[in-house]
């Protein structure tokens, strides 16, 4: 699976959706929490160039934001870029589902935070 960042704030419903959908594909992701990382922001623009959040890297390479997320779905090759097979997203799976799941930069779970 391919390795997924995602820098977010916890009052953004567009890193919400970003990580329902990574989440229900079953995605492992690493989260940067723009808001309480003194460093992160600065880090997500040398990175990416990216303002806004969320921003999301797949192996290094940034893809954008949620709108970018979701496009990158609806044209069917989201799954490729993440390294999923198909079949392999729990599509009935509860969010929350073994497999799923982020954690935040200091190694916590960011699972119940915020959404």
């Amino acid at each position: 699976m391919a390795k997924i960042e995602m820098y977010y704030s916890e009052w953004c419903g567009f890193c919400h959706r970003a990580r329902a959908l990574l989440e229900a594909k079953g995605a492992q992701w690493t989260g940067h929490d723009v808001d309480t990382v003194a460093a992160a922001r600065q880090e997500m623009i040398g990175r990416g160039g990216g303002r806004t959040v969320p921003q999301i890297f797949v192996d290094g390479a940034p893809i954008g934001g949620c709108a970018e997320l979701f496009a990158l779905e609806a044209e069917g090759r989201l799954d490729a870029m993440l390294g999923l097979a198909p079949g392999d997203a729990p599509d009935d799976a509860p969010d929350g589902a073994e497999g799923s799941g982020s954690t935040d930069d200091a190694g916590g779970s960011t699972e119940d935070a915020g959404g």
